[in-house]
């Protein structure tokens, strides 16, 4: 039985909108723990002005779980805390299926 795990990126851009990192944390089967001391190191290092945070459903069920929800809003105040934009938060699913908050105007 093959399991994908659950993984969970973060993107860091300049005020210029220049790509400049990627931080890349893996999580369960189930879960993947973030905290946003981990999703905004590489922003801070970086001095960059905005992130974009990805992350995957090993399920392929793209809907967005209570727990996204939660750590969306949690990310996005720490991000106004420190001066860096959470500009989405996408969930990819199978066969190039996805979600994104911010279309979706959870952000």
């Amino acid at each position: 039985l093959c399991q994908i795990e659950n993984i969970f990126l973060s993107c860091t851009f300049l005020p210029n909108e220049e790509f400049v990192g990627l931080e890349h944390i893996i999580g369960t089967v189930n879960t993947a723990l973030v905290h946003p001391r981990e999703v905004f190191k590489g922003a801070i290092l970086n001095n960059a002005a905005s992130v974009i945070i990805v992350h995957n459903h090993p399920s392929g069920d793209v809907n967005p779980s209570d727990a996204d929800i939660q750590i969306t809003q949690r990310l996005k105040e720490a991000g106004k805390i420190l001066g860096i934009e959470l500009l989405d938060h996408i969930i990819l699913g199978f066969s190039g299926a996805y979600y994104s908050m911010s279309v979706q105007g959870q952000l």
